[in-house]
């Protein structure tokens, strides 16, 4: 009885002892086994793993990829227009001992803070170094790759690979946004005035060359008229010296009724004359010739 109790705390202790040294890195992680704070082991591989019991301690990062935004930046561009930019970054944790030994106990937090320095350091020297239009251009992925590359390379001293930088947002400051507005806005004025400007001096060309053409058919027109009155007056003038040459007394007589019919025409019509006027010889004549 005596025996069995001895027995039974050290076999508690030594089972605590086992499974105290005993500890599982999961396939999404890496893990440290530190000995009095100095790394004495690196467990990369998933599995079971060991470490001495109260003297070793496991630390453990997390092996995946990690995003991290980085808050807004505003830069000057080569041409002196200020723009915030919105970005962000993707990073992994590659090296877990000199990851451990760059932060220490601080872990991401630590190497979060270390890598927003590096990244909007070279976010301004990047971007600081093209004009704007660039930079709002849809064609700027090489910018981020160089972003990317200059970040990598001072990241590698934190044990940690920059994947990639992506650029969210490309703004102006709200200060500058109104007058912004207003240039754009005087700009499409302009180009709306050049256009109209331009389309009523092809209006004018099209009116004038419709006017010239207009003046031309109808000068065409008259002279043609002309020439179809002038021929049909001398055909009427042929006819009347035909008839006339046939019976000139007719004729006479011809020529006196329509002197009549023109000089009584209307309701007040009044004439004073002699009544010896030749004016009336054919209305004194009982037989319609002239009076003698």
């Amino acid at each position: 009885m005596k025996k069995t109790t001895f027995l039974l705390p050290v076999l508690v202790l030594a089972l605590v002892g086992i499974l105290s040294s005993v500890f599982i890195v999961d396939e999404r992680e890496k893990a440290l086994v530190l000995q009095f704070g100095r790394v004495v082991s690196v467990k990369e591989d998933p599995g079971l793993a060991f470490k001495i019991p109260l003297i070793q301690e496991v630390v453990r990062y997390d092996d995946r990829i990690l995003s991290r935004d980085i808050d807004p930046l505003e830069i000057t561009p080569s041409d002196d227009r200020r723009l915030v930019v919105d970005a962000f970054a993707r990073y992994r944790v590659v090296d877990v001992n000199r990851f451990r030994q760059a932060v220490g106990a601080g872990g991401i937090a630590t190497a979060e803070n270390r890598l927003d320095s590096i990244l909007r350091a070279q976010t301004r020297e990047i971007l600081g170094s093209v004009s704007s239009n660039d930079i709002l251009s849809s064609d700027r992925a090489a910018l981020m790759l160089r972003i990317r590359n200059g970040a990598s390379l001072d990241a590698q001293s934190l044990g940690i690979a920059i994947i990639d930088v992506r650029l969210k947002r490309t703004d102006l400051p709200s200060e500058n946004l109104e007058a912004t507005f207003e240039r754009m806005r005087a700009e499409r004025v302009r180009e709306a005035t050049d256009e109209r400007a331009r389309g009523n001096e092809a209006a004018q060309r099209i009116r004038a060359q419709a006017d010239r053409t207009v003046v031309e058919l109808v000068s065409e027109a008259e002279r043609e008229a002309e020439i179809i009155r002038g021929e049909a007056d001398a055909e009427r003038n042929a006819i009347f010296a035909e008839a006339y040459g046939r019976d000139p007394e007719f004729f006479e007589f011809y020529r006196s009724l329509n002197a009549y019919e023109g000089a009584l025409k209307g309701n007040n019509s009044s004439l004073v004359l002699s009544p010896d006027s030749e004016f009336f010889n054919y209305l004194r004549s009982s037989r319609g010739t002239p009076a003698e």
